[in-house]
């Protein structure tokens, strides 16, 4: 897969609120289609993982027929904790925002963690969740960001309630997150965050939206975050890695459905030849003056091919990204199996890589000892 970044000094005014943009090219390429007879061999999932499923049903894959009555579903029944829950007994100081939004769009709201009684301004985790851009919120991904990193770290967290597909298409939700990270940083005294040791961060669609962010950050002449903490990062609308044919009907998330998700998001912009970086992070041809990134992905899961192949044009562009395959590891495979060795290996890792880069400036006084 050609991984291509012209790198150098571009023009880089800032784009117009609507995302269009001058810069648009490809991160990734293509060519990924599968070629010649009969179905590419696929990687076996770590034992554990297999294990658990083979004891699950399988979701019928998402299409346009289903993908109101599945975002229904999905709204109904994946966790939505209240401040009150998040706290857990005192444990964390939670608060709920709702802060201007982009031109011309409604307010966003903002879900404001932090472990309780840690005096000065604190490290700040942006996080986007995940869900295709077609499902998930703000509230469900906290628990576990607050117990991971947000407590052993001492982070503060904003957990984005962006706005989703179809009903909201690009650039709604990144400007969504935009004006979300715009927001933090002038108020950041209010919050009681340090702006300087800023992470973004995402998983799955987020992860994809924490990369769009990024792009979008440098060329508008925002903030300098210290890094950037991409989850199986759904990056390439195109569908056409070879990861992508090799796992589909194999993965959780199926090629099918992946297609689905895109076309919900960029209606008439998907697949064409114009669609902005930052609609797809993979189209992008200058991944230079990004802040280092933290790039996971797994041997199995579709997205594979396009994280491995991000990382590289970072690589090219003479930028910091530190990539992890996770062998035998499906897409969602920490969710799906919290206790396997495999999952506690990769939380581990993503940890370490968050205290590294938040010692790589002055924490002050009260930071945490490693």
């Amino acid at each position: 897969m050609d991984a291509q970044s012209t790198g150098g000094d571009q023009d880089r005014t800032p784009p117009p609120p609507d995302g269009s943009t001058s810069r648009r090219g490809d991160a990734t390429g293509g060519g990924g289609t599968v070629r010649g007879g009969g179905a590419p061999p696929v990687p076996a999932l770590d034992p554990e993982l297999a294990a658990v499923r083979a004891g699950s049903a399988s979701a019928e894959p998402l299409t346009a027929h289903n993908l109101a009555s599945r975002q229904a579903r999905d709204a109904a029944s994946r966790p939505r904790p209240t401040a009150a829950d998040l706290r857990a007994d005192g444990r964390f100081e939670v608060s709920e925002l709702r802060v201007p939004g982009p031109p011309g769009g409604p307010r966003v709201t903002l879900v404001s963690a932090r472990p309780a009684g840690l005096a000065g301004p604190r490290p700040l985790l942006l996080y986007l969740h995940g869900g295709a851009l077609v499902m998930g919120n703000a509230w469900s991904v906290l628990p576990t960001v607050l117990r991971e990193w947000a407590e052993p770290l001492g982070l503060a967290v904003l957990s984005v309630e962006y706005r989703l597909a179809p009903g909201t298409r690009y650039p709604g939700a990144l400007e969504d997150c935009w004006a979300a990270l715009t927001w933090a940083v002038a108020n950041a005294d209010a919050l009681g965050v340090d702006p300087s040791r800023l992470v973004l961060g995402g998983k799955s669609a987020g992860g994809g939206l924490a990369a769009a962010l990024a792009l979008l950050n440098r060329d508008r002449g925002g903030p300098s975050p210290l890094g950037q903490l991409l989850l199986s990062p759904m990056l390439d609308d195109r569908n056409d890695t070879f990861s992508a044919h090799q796992l589909s009907g194999h993965d959780v998330w199926d090629r099918a459905s992946n297609s689905t998700a895109w076309q919900a998001a960029l209606g008439d912009l998907h697949g064409s030849t114009e669609l902005p970086p930052y609609a797809a992070p993979a189209r992008a041809t200058d991944l230079s003056g990004l802040p280092p990134a933290y790039v996971e992905v797994g041997s199995a899961e579709l997205f594979r091919d396009e994280g491995v192949a991000y990382a590289n044009a970072i690589w090219r562009a003479g930028g910091d990204a530190e990539l992890h395959v996770w062998p035998g590891a499906c897409h969602g495979f920490d969710g799906l199996a919290p206790r396997a060795a495999l999952t506690r290996d990769a939380r581990d890792t993503r940890t370490r890589w968050l205290r590294r880069r938040l010692a790589g400036r002055p924490a002050g006084p009260d930071a945490r000892p490693e």
